[in-house]
């Protein structure tokens, strides 16, 4: 006999979908962390007191519907499952009246997703799925804070008229995710049979992903790796740091980068991610000494680079001015259509913020060199 506490709604989304432990690309905006890092239980199974020693994957997998064990595992391992109040590891042995728990670090939606009528720019659209291009400042999924207004309830608007497509079904909807304040494409899957094909190119790394983003600081070199672990900075839960690859903290991640352009205090480059991890680019980014320009989170509000001038000051606020968020932008997105299994290659122009910027900076590096 086991008691099983929960709240009194239902999940309108698979619980551990919202782990990122798949290939989605950012959770940030879809569930925000919690600014005090604060973890908030979303399931407690107590344990009866006849209960067998049993490890803590199996045992939950007898109490969590719609999940798998090597989900349960990655949620341990990323230190979601907690029993008698400490994380464990999924090899834990659960004994009589332990407390399991499932920990997240943003409250459960207490809503269901509710269609509203928010503008989508739609580049490609057929019965199987879709291709948006985000604008930047646009929450991509509902969370704390943001429950309505987000590309999640402007889909459910647009696709209200589809029997097939239900926001609230974790098996349809959106294969990835990009940060609020990042721009470009995006791919949602109108059936299950679509969303398990799209998921599956995306966890074997078939898709192609390019970004554009202005960073701070010149290179040495035209190009380059960077391969470090992922992980939530211990002291910021809002922010991802970069662990070594050896380590078993974190998630493995590698981008691949190269210069588009100087503009001399900064470089215009474009990364292509071989993995899609919680804040890629702007941890890695980070962590080689280029944060990107104006990512407060990363540091990239601050001037790290040209000559500490009255003038130059201005210069920078006004720049950031144009683009006050973290200049990123989802350029390109490529896969093989799940039914038709034709390649699809979309490519979204930059967004007039990142444009004015871009030509700003390249106004400058000409000043320079002249």
């Amino acid at each position: 006999m086991v008691t099983e506490e929960t709240l009194d709604r239902p999940f309108p989304n698979n619980v551990l979908e919202d782990l990122d432990l798949e290939e989605l690309e950012s959770n940030d905006e879809g569930m925000e962390s919690s600014p005090d890092g604060v973890l908030y239980e979303h399931r407690r199974v107590v344990a009866d007191k006849g209960q067998t020693l049993l490890r803590v994957d199996k045992f939950l997998m007898e109490h969590l519907r719609d999940t798998s064990r090597a989900r349960i595992q990655r949620a341990a391992e990323a230190g979601c499952i907690h029993v008698n109040d400490r994380p464990v590891k999924s090899n834990y042995r659960v004994k009589p009246l332990d407390v399991v728990t499932l920990m997240l670090d943003h409250p459960r939606m207490e809503t269901e997703v509710t269609p509203e009528d928010i503008p989508l720019d739609i580049v490609y659209e057929d019965d199987d799925l879709l291709v948006v291009n985000k604008p930047a400042g646009l929450v991509v999924h509902p969370g704390v804070g943001n429950y309505t207004g987000t590309l999640v309830n402007a889909l459910a608007w647009h696709l209200r008229d589809n029997p097939k497509y239900n926001p609230n079904d974790p098996s349809v909807g959106l294969v990835h995710r990009i940060d609020k304040d990042t721009s470009g494409l995006l791919v949602v899957a109108k059936t299950p049979e679509a969303k398990t094909h799209l998921c599956h190119q995306f966890f074997m790394k078939t898709t192609r992903r390019q970004y554009n983003a202005l960073v701070w600081g010149s290179f040495e070199t035209k190009e380059g790796r960077i391969e470090g672990n992922i992980a939530r900075d211990p002291r910021d839960r809002q922010r991802m740091t970069v662990f070594p690859p050896a380590s078993e903290v974190g998630k493995p991640a590698v981008t691949h980068w190269c210069v588009l352009e100087y503009f001399g205090p900064v470089t215009w480059v474009e990364c292509v991610l071989e993995t899609g991890r919680t804040h890629q680019i702007r941890a890695h980014m980070k962590h080689i000494g280029h944060p990107l320009f104006a990512d407060e989170r990363y540091g990239g509000c601050e001037i790290l680079r040209g000559q500490p001038t009255a003038k130059y000051k201005q210069f920078v606020q006004n720049a950031m001015a144009l683009c006050p968020r973290q200049a990123l932008h989802a350029r390109t997105l490529g896969f093989v259509h799940p039914r038709t299994k034709e390649e699809l290659f979309f490519e979204s122009p930059l967004p007039d913020d990142l444009t004015q910027l871009t030509e700003k900076w390249r106004a400058y590096a000409v000043m320079l060199k002249g």
